[in-house]
């Protein structure tokens, strides 16, 4: 059987054409990171450090003298989100456009494929203004996890059992307390309402987060709900959005800013396990 070339070629130059397209999409931003990660590197090389120490000491000059004993610094936090966008390819180019500012270490799309977008031991930009406890710079001292989902529909079987896959690596790589696998409402409770009906209890279940137990106890007459969100870790100068967002993450079934009896159980059985 005789095959005409011409019309061949073309269809062979699209194909071709759409390959290369797809494997370059993110070529500008991956050479942007290298470049970036370069720049980072140089300033972590110099000894003495540039740009840091003190500009005047009574005594004289600082100086520098570099220690054998140091290390590379560690997550401790792991944040949970959801994208609030439509696809992977949405967040994909959401977070390799320089004017948006904002990034994550890691999607996990619809169908369990995860996209790694920055190095573990690297600051992404994901939580903002946010603070648990102590920490009022929740960046620098987590992972970012976006999940594929715009905010009002199930999360998959395949994300989840990649996510867990994800979380008990980053937990043993990094000896990440379970009380630290948390939801960016929970940092940034006035702001955001991520993960929204979220698999918390399943997630607890294989060590990644705290549960409540099935049986309760009325909480003694001097229990105060405030200083036990506070003692958990909740932002509480706003107490409506930190009892909302305390119930988003276990409750879930009711996010009004009112504790009721049974919320207030929930909550002494978990102040106890923050302790």
């Amino acid at each position: 059987m005789l095959v005409n070339m011409a019309k061949i070629f073309p269809l062979v130059f699209v194909l071709l054409f759409a390959v290369g397209c797809k494997t370059s999409r993110y070529a500008k931003s991956d050479k942007v990171y290298k470049n970036l990660a370069k720049g980072y590197a140089k300033l972590i090389e110099a000894a003495p450090p540039i740009h840091q120490g003190i500009d005047s000491l009574q005594q004289g000059p600082q100086l520098w003298v570099g220690t054998v004993n140091f290390g590379i610094r560690r997550a401790n936090f792991v944040i949970m989100h959801h994208t609030a966008q439509d696809s992977v390819a949405q967040t994909l180019m959401t977070f390799t456009t320089p004017r948006t500012q904002v990034s994550a270490h890691y999607v996990v799309g619809r169908d369990g494929k995860v996209y790694q977008m920055v190095n573990d031991y690297l600051r992404a930009q994901h939580a903002g203004e946010s603070r648990w406890g102590n920490s009022s710079d929740i960046n620098s001292s987590s992972i970012g996890i976006e999940l594929d989902n715009n905010g009002n529909e199930p999360y998959s079987d395949q994300q989840i059992q990649s996510l867990c896959v994800i979380l008990a690596t980053l937990k043993k790589r990094y000896n990440i307390p379970a009380s630290n696998f948390i939801g960016h409402a929970d940092i940034a409770p006035t702001r955001k309402p991520d993960p929204n009906n979220f698999p918390w209890k399943v997630l607890a279940e294989k060590g990644f987060g705290l549960w409540y137990d099935e049986v309760l106890e009325t909480p003694p007459v001097t229990f105060d709900p405030v200083i036990a969100l506070r003692i958990i870790g909740y932002d509480v100068r706003n107490i409506d959005a930190a009892v909302v967002a305390f119930k988003r993450h276990f409750i879930q079934t009711d996010i009004t800013p009112a504790l009721t009896e049974w919320d207030k159980s929930v909550l002494f059985n978990l102040y106890r396990k923050y302790l």
